[in-house]
């Protein structure tokens, strides 16, 4: 079981790495199209018309300080967890200087609905390649074993907070929010089974090992 694992390390890791860099382009395209940030976008755009620093770095800092909440949840961050945190960022920023701003209607529902088809398939690359999840689903999962809530109670809580601290400090709240709130659960879910990389302690037939399925990871970050 151990050679297959290891047979399967190059695939995992690019999964990882290409995962990672395309989440960044997708968030790009989404913010570029300006009918609605993804929660937690919404957030660092808010911060943004505050500070003097890029959307990448924010998103960043942001990240870090997620996962610092992870510590009373006693979360053990993975190798993914940690180059989510400090790679997404920069690809994003990189994803703003590829993608111009528009004020064509018509560009902007495309550049939103592209982000949110890459944004959905990175998240099935790099959850699939299970080097850990990212810090906002490493908290959503983190405060759904400690408390005892529904997944969907606590990504709702959070997401809803986030959301209604991002749109106070300026961040862009619109249709494109909501339908990224009702349209990447059921695109991620797809994503992750298809990029899913099975590893020796998935396979019921390994007793005494403890599954690595994220299937119950509906949420990205």
């Amino acid at each position: 079981m151990k050679q297959q694992s290891g047979r399967r390390m190059p695939r995992r890791i690019t999964q990882l790495l290409v995962g990672l860099f395309l989440y960044g382009i997708g968030i790009a395209f989404i913010v570029r199209g300006m009918i609605g940030a993804a929660p937690w976008d919404v957030l660092t755009q808010g911060i943004a018309t505050h500070v003097p620093l890029s959307f990448g770095t924010i998103t960043i800092l942001t990240s870090i300080v997620v996962l610092l909440l992870w510590i009373p949840l006693r979360q053990k961050p993975g190798v993914g967890t940690v180059l989510n945190a400090v790679l997404v960022g920069p690809a994003a920023d990189f994803g703003f200087l590829l993608i111009p701003e528009t004020d064509l209607l018509l560009v902007r529902v495309t550049y939103f609905v592209i982000g949110l088809l890459v944004l959905s398939g990175a998240t099935g690359l790099y959850i699939g390649a299970k080097f850990g999840p990212g810090p906002r689903d490493g908290l959503m999962t983190g405060l759904h074993r400690r408390s005892g809530w529904p997944i969907w109670t606590v990504r709702t809580g959070i997401e809803v907070t986030v959301v209604a601290i991002g749109w106070a400090l300026g961040g862009n709240v619109g249709i494109g929010t909501v339908a990224f709130a009702l349209l990447v659960g059921p695109l991620c879910q797809f994503f992750m089974r298809l990029f899913d990389v099975r590893l020796p302690a998935d396979d019921p037939r390994a007793k005494g090992t403890e599954s690595t399925s994220t299937g119950e990871i509906t949420t990205v970050g």
